[in-house]
């Protein structure tokens, strides 16, 4: 594999036009979450979707990990399936953390990954490649938990800690 500015553009491309996928399995894994933890969550758009896409491949160094991590997805397929199941849980598993963010987020998205992999269903019938499912539940995944929506987010957090020197001025 050969990972090129032109390669990164069209995973980007890629990952955008895969909104009607994602954006709903992403607001089905929301809701899901928001009821276990008995918060509401705001759903996301296509529009929202895109914009996130858009912004995570704005920043060049996620950007090319993020199309490596797509393109491999994309393109994997072992006979069987099932001797590729780790594999492809991996590459998922990594993507999201990567498009979710740094810590705590990261291990967030990481985390819900396995939900979302276990609500991603690709057409059977386009015969897929293995990681595909794997693909879209790591999309949903990384966008769900790096966007705005959960009110833990909206607010500060009470463990930061200011040295006061602001109030000095």
């Amino acid at each position: 594999m050969r990972v090129t500015p032109e390669t990164v553009a069209d995973e980007r491309e890629w990952v955008r036009d895969r909104a009607d996928a994602v954006v709903p399995l992403l607001n089905e894994v929301r809701a899901d979450l928001g009821d276990l933890f008995d918060t509401d969550v705001e759903e996301v758009s296509e529009e929202t979707y895109r914009r996130e896409v858009d912004a995570v491949f704005a920043d060049g160094d996620l950007a090319v990990n993020v199309a490596a991590l797509v393109a491999l997805l994309r393109d994997l397929d072992v006979d069987g399936d099932y001797p590729g199941f780790v594999v492809d849980e991996l590459l998922g598993r990594e993507l999201a953390g990567t498009i979710a963010g740094n810590h705590p987020l990261g291990l967030l998205g990481e985390a819900t990954f396995h939900y979302a992999d276990l609500l991603s269903h690709p057409d059977e019938s386009a015969d897929a490649p293995a990681g595909a499912d794997d693909l879209d539940a790591a999309l949903a995944a990384g966008f769900q938990t790096r966007l705005p929506g959960w009110d833990w987010r909206e607010t500060e957090s009470p463990f930061a800690v200011h040295d006061g020197s602001a109030d000095e001025d």
